[in-house]
């Protein structure tokens, strides 16, 4: 299990960290008393029935927004450390003059600026902060960052795979009959390929039977056609992933969803695993013609 505290001056972006973390596949408490993080860690750790919940990385946003609440810190992250469990505190700052003009722009209100100036209030911050600011392992100044910049830090500090592997990618094959995947951000359109439909010992069959496959694949505009795709996504994909897209939905259709969109959609997907890419398959219709190959094309 991984646990990240993530703490620090207000508007200095630990919101957009937190998504950032999630983006990352850990489960974000925001707002968190810090008394209560113990119990909580216990919680999931072992589960409410002593079973555990499956959950391995957890993050905690924990800052003065807890008021009074936020002298418990201390005590609150000895008794996680007494538990064996691992606590990594992130500890967010930027300059004042930073954190000004970003509460100006956003127009909202900082947590101790109730009665004082925000000047007054972030110096308030700071004294309270020391503390846990002393404890932390990483102090990440983002004064100077951009949110890409916050991103790709955060990524190279907690991520233990490679950049390819924030990205997680759909190929999802389906019948143009049907309509084309909403979610799509690639449409990829194989209907120019020999049709198997018009087989009719294969015509019953789907793109997962091997001899379908094998039809499929035997033409020699698909196998051109698979590797020049395979060469134009292994280019564009380390660009998707520098804009920081996490997710990537490649859509491969066909007449029906049942032959060639469901071989090539198999085929894709295993030419990008052999890249290192985190790839899942979906054939959406796949069991949607209820006739199985009996009456307009697949």
């Amino acid at each position: 299990m991984k646990i990240v505290v993530l703490t620090g001056m207000s508007g200095a972006g630990k919101s957009l960290a937190a998504q950032y973390l999630e983006d990352m596949g850990f489960f974000c408490v925001d707002n968190l008393p810090p008394q209560i993080l113990p119990e909580l860690v216990r919680t999931f750790v072992k589960g409410p029935g002593g079973e555990g919940l499956a959950i391995q990385d957890l993050a905690f946003v924990i800052d003065v927004r807890s008021a009074d609440m936020f002298s418990g810190i201390g005590p609150a992250l000895c008794a996680v450390e007494e538990m064996g469990v691992p606590c990594r505190i992130i500890y967010l700052e930027a300059a004042d003059q930073t954190l000004i003009n970003r509460y100006k722009e956003t127009r909202r209100n900082h947590p101790l600026a109730r009665e004082i100036g925000l000047r007054e209030a972030l110096t308030l911050e700071r004294s309270r902060l020391e503390p846990i600011k002393d404890l932390a392992g990483d102090v990440v100044d983002t004064t100077n960052m951009a949110p890409s910049d916050l991103r790709d830090y955060l990524y190279k500090l907690l991520s233990e795979e490679g950049s390819e592997n924030r990205m997680s990618i759909l190929v999802q094959s389906f019948g143009f009959k049907y309509g084309i995947p909403i979610d799509s951000d690639n449409v990829i359109d194989v209907r120019f390929i020999p049709n198997p439909f018009y087989r009719p010992e294969l015509r019953p069959l789907s793109g997962l039977d091997a001899e379908v496959r094998e039809h499929v694949l035997g033409q020699e505009e698909t196998r051109e056609f698979m590797d020049r795709l395979d060469r134009l996504l292994s280019y564009a994909i380390p660009y998707y992933i520098r804009k920081g897209k996490v997710r990537l939905n490649l859509a491969v259709g066909c007449t029906g969803g049942r032959h060639r969109s469901v071989v090539l959609a198999e085929d894709l997907a295993r030419r990008l695993r052999a890249h290192g890419l985190k790839v899942a398959v979906d054939h959406r219709d796949l069991e949607n013609d209820p006739r199985k190959g009996h009456g307009t094309p697949a």
